[in-house]
């Protein structure tokens, strides 16, 4: 659908409602590398609200300036001092709000059958196009656009990559709906402490005007959803893992339940304490704690798989690239909802002929031991080594053999209602997208259910489409 077919009726600045106590907060040694990422777009598919327009926009502008009261770096720039150092200048210059209208599309045809791709109307739902987070210095950190549908409503949020990481997306997604749901205090106040390792004195050069963006964002893409569910994700994990089955097949829905409660270890690569003894009394298997996670199993099938459908050269090198939150990785912890940027890359190697040749639980341990092994000491080494070269970080498939895994099923994203219902979909823009870009999100029932929104070049889709190692998995 072209762009024209949703009109911006409005746009205006939206303010804090309180004054900022925080002078500026100084990018760390994970915010910087972002600079030359797009900003994040993101956001929620909700229900009609039993609201008019005129008192839909005053509740999400009133909701919204009450929340950047909580989130202040929101609200600021970016600025470098004469030392080179950037910051967020916490000076209450306040954020974009735009209303759009789509009166002509419906739920029914922005949720379309699982067999075709994703409109690509969902791009103009969204702010900043093409915008690199150096931007940052002269434009908002923040745009939220409010489209309204046929018969719902659309609430796209576009931040700053270099101000937050997902982790710090959604927190303020979700307080931004928790206002509008009428909280009185919210639940999950952010951590604007900069006392950690990730804080430095290096200093990242810049050319004149800024980063470029590392990737072209040219090249024809298709996008996407493959939904996971949890049974067909613990059959994955099954195969992953070798396990053998003793008895009976997985059928009693009381333990699939307590299934449910992986840790998702290629998050954090430790049980969370919710790991029940189900696995252990099903199979025959070796130390659970050597076990690929249910995560793990579904990044090592689509490694498999995409690189299967590329039809590389048995010698070349393919690397499926994740991000990693080292919040919890750290000794001591930082807390869970400190604001910025605390990721870290994880890039696991191959070649494409033992990729191919080897089964699922060969892939699955080269990604799992690599997650295992980013503890403390890696995180910091991570640190000290790019202090040694501050340098942007590498967004892009270079050499047409990459993968990178981006977001996380851990993520809220469901938890955005607004007043009036959970969102029906969770949908991107086109930010930051190429061919081997995937983003993992919450499939909508919980669970453990898992949607990949996966972004490939169209002849490889078409492949991944009628490939039947992934296929058979795909709800």
């Amino acid at each position: 659908m072209p762009s024209s077919s949703v009109v911006i009726v409005s746009k205006c600045i939206i303010y804090p409602d309180h004054k900022s106590t925080i002078k500026s907060l100084r990018l760390s040694v994970s915010d910087l590398p972002m600079l030359s990422c797009q900003y994040i777009q993101k956001g929620v598919l909700l229900p009609q609200p039993p609201l008019s327009s005129d008192d839909l926009l005053s509740l999400l502008k009133l909701s919204l300036s009450k929340t950047l009261s909580h989130f202040p770096a929101l609200a600021g720039r970016l600025i470098t001092d004469d030392s080179g150092h950037v910051h967020i200048l916490c000076n209450d210059a306040g954020v974009e709000f735009h209303h759009a209208k789509a009166l002509h599309l419906s739920v029914g045809t922005l949720i379309p059958p699982p067999d075709q791709d994703i409109p690509v109307v969902y791009r103009t739902f969204f702010q900043f196009d093409n915008t690199l987070s150096y931007a940052g210095h002269n434009k908002p950190l923040v745009a939220v656009q409010v489209t309204e549908l046929n018969d719902a409503v659309f609430v796209g949020c576009t931040v700053n990559h270099a101000v937050v990481d997902g982790t710090s997306f959604w927190n303020f997604f979700n307080t931004y709906a928790e206002v509008a749901r009428g909280a009185k205090k919210v639940s999950r106040s952010p951590d604007f402490c900069r006392d950690t390792p990730f804080d430095s004195p290096a200093v990242l050069a810049f050319p004149d005007g800024g980063p470029s963006v590392t990737f072209s964002g040219d090249e024809p893409l298709r996008e996407k959803i493959f939904h996971f569910s949890r049974e067909a994700i613990t059959k994955l994990k099954i195969r992953a893992n070798n396990m053998v089955q003793l008895q009976e097949p997985i059928s009693d829905p009381n333990i699939l339940g307590k299934q449910s409660n992986d840790s998702w270890g290629a998050v954090n690569g430790k049980s969370n304490g919710k790991i029940t003894s189900v696995l252990e009394e099903l199979f025959v298997k070796k130390d659970p704690t050597a076990q690929i996670s249910s995560f793990q199993s579904l990044c090592a099938l689509l490694w498999r798989s995409v690189t299967r459908v590329r039809y590389l050269d048995a010698n070349k090198t393919t690397t499926f690239r994740m991000a990693v939150n080292c919040r919890h990785r750290l000794e001591p912890r930082l807390e869970s909802l400190y604001f910025g940027n605390l990721i870290q890359s994880i890039p696991t190697v191959a070649t494409v002929g033992d990729l191919l040749s080897n089964d699922l639980s060969w892939s699955g341990d080269r990604l799992h031991r690599n997650v295992v092994a980013h503890d403390d000491a890696t995180v910091r080494r991570g640190v000290k080594d790019w202090e040694s070269n501050p340098r942007l970080f590498p967004l892009g498939n270079f050499d047409g053999a990459m993968i990178t895994m981006g977001s996380s099923p851990r993520f809220p994203m469901y938890d955005n209602d607004f007043g009036w219902g959970r969102p029906l979909v969770v949908r991107s823009g086109r930010a930051n997208k190429f061919d081997g870009k995937i983003s993992a999100f919450p499939g909508r029932e919980g669970n453990g259910s898992v949607d990949l929104e996966v972004v490939l070049a169209p002849e490889t889709m078409a492949g991944l489409e009628n490939d039947s190692e992934f296929m058979q998995y795909v709800s």
